[in-house]
């Protein structure tokens, strides 16, 4: 200790040479996996367990994304496809929309259903699509994962839902997240829509920095209890885009605390960055090999004051979160708001983007199969005539609205409109200005399937946890 104490008084280089140790030296296995990278170059400007094995939950569902919308661009299916659900896609645990077997739905709503909601049954809705099962769409997905050089990753199923064969690490879900961008521009839209509308639900999306972090826009959000909480978010800022993940946080919460501290840290430029040995570029991170931590007992058991969800909203953040430094360096447009105020602000406001079953639909037969779709949402024994007629002018108006904005930007925009899908031309004034603009976030929580009551509000308070998904 001595001897350290004359090298650190003496020699100034000792500093840098402890100081890249320290991060360079993995931490425990239960501990946190941390990246930031430059979307563009593949710079790593922070990194922390990030080649750590580790179980991907719902951010699985970005590799089917982006199977599912690379076969769009091939031309091997549009997004106005039909898919139908089948028993299996409907079995899937929640979240889920919870359609019955036989129900049809286009390849452009399912993915914003899976995006937005999480859902489950659409991600297997899709994968049978386009690969004939589950088993057939994974080896695309590892496939595609081997060729992008994801090579800690395998998959076996199209949403994350627990398996010990799916595997990921916090390099290559970057690795990902820069294929969406470089690879799908024209699509990218889907990785941050801010809510959609089925019927008379609105749902949120579940990363939470869109509405409320500057220039929030990306990607995808997830939780098994065996992982912990998982997020994969981007943001840009004067032309500079920046991705950050994390994986097992304690909660909904700090998952996007920490990628905020991350993020703010890469685009004010990090003043310890002088400490730290060049990371080089994200392909370049060497690989551990390890067995993945389970987090279950930390996440799901009964020490904790109500159930993990994908949905948690809880303010953990405080004092863990934020004595870090994480925001010493605050965000340009937001100086003096910590991570926890800036997720407590109210969104911007947003409109949800209209999903619906059935084929791609315009005009009266769009307002039709919204009013039909939020019909069913009630079951008949709890329909009064009042509360039927209330629900279909609800519908109709929210569809009308929609299909109106939709046909005056058709008009002034006819030669684009032709070059997109219809089902991206259906709703091209909300897709385009509410999708590619960083709007609103919100929530992964599971909807109740379609036959029970809509109205109804879950309660947590004093269940058991739920089962991983």
């Amino acid at each position: 200790m001595q001897t350290l104490r004359l090298l650190f008084r003496h020699t100034p280089l000792c500093i840098l040479l402890v100081a890249t140790a320290l991060v360079l030296t993995p931490r425990s296995a239960d501990a946190e996996a941390l990246l930031l990278v430059e979307a563009d170059s593949g710079k790593v400007l922070e990194a922390q367990n990030a080649t750590y094995p580790w179980y991907p939950a719902s951010v699985t569902k970005l590799m089917t994304a982006y199977v599912t919308l690379k076969a769009v661009k091939d031309g091997k299916i549009s997004l106005d496809t039909l898919v139908t659900v089948s028993p299996t896609a409907a079995s899937q645990s929640p979240s889920k929309m919870g359609y019955r077997p036989g129900t049809q739905l286009t390849v452009d709503n399912a993915l914003k259903m899976m995006l937005v909601k999480s859902a489950n049954d659409m991600a297997v809705v899709l994968a049978e699509g386009v690969g004939g099962s589950i088993d057939g769409f994974s080896v695309m997905m590892n496939e595609t994962a081997q060729k992008l050089g994801m090579t800690q990753t395998s998959y076996v199923n199209p949403n994350g839902l627990p398996a010990d064969g799916q595997i990921t690490s916090a390099r290559d879900l970057a690795i990902l997240a820069r294929a969406i961008i470089r690879d799908l521009p024209e699509y990218e839209y889907f990785v941050h829509i801010p809510s959609i509308r089925y019927g008379r639900r609105i749902v949120q999306n579940f990363n939470r920095l869109i509405g409320r972090y500057p220039g929030a826009d990306g990607f995808k959000t997830g939780f098994i209890c065996a992982s912990g909480y998982n997020l994969v978010a981007s943001a840009t800022r004067n032309g500079k885009r920046l991705i950050a993940v994390v994986l097992g946080a304690s909660s909904g919460q700090m998952r996007a605390v920490r990628a905020i501290q991350m993020l703010d840290r890469g685009f004010n430029g990090n003043q310890l960055s002088w400490l730290k040995a060049p990371l080089g570029n994200v392909e370049q991170l060497v690989p551990v090999d390890a067995t993945p931590p389970n987090l279950r007992d930390e996440m799901c058991s009964g020490r904790r004051h109500r159930p993990a969800s994908d949905d948690d909203e809880d303010t953990v953040a405080g004092a863990e979160g934020e004595a870090t430094g994480g925001t010493l360096l605050a965000g340009l447009q937001t100086p003096t708001m910590k991570p926890s105020e800036l997720l407590a602000a109210t969104p911007a406001p947003s409109e949800p983007i209209l999903v619906y079953t059935g084929p791609t639909r315009t005009g009266a037969a769009l307002i039709a199969a919204v009013a039909a779709d939020a019909d069913a949402q009630t079951p008949p024994r709890h329909r009064g005539k009042k509360a039927q007629a209330a629900a279909r002018k609800a519908s109709r108006t929210a569809a009308a609205r929609i299909d109106g904005d939709t046909k005056a930007a058709a008009k002034s925009d006819s030669k684009t409109s032709e070059a997109k899908p219809a089902a991206a031309r259906r709703v091209a004034a909300k897709h385009e200005a509410g999708a590619k603009s960083a709007e609103k976030p919100g929530s992964d929580a599971a909807a109740k399937p379609a036959k029970r009551k809509a109205a109804a509000k879950p309660k947590t308070e004093g269940k058991p946890a739920p089962k991983d998904g």
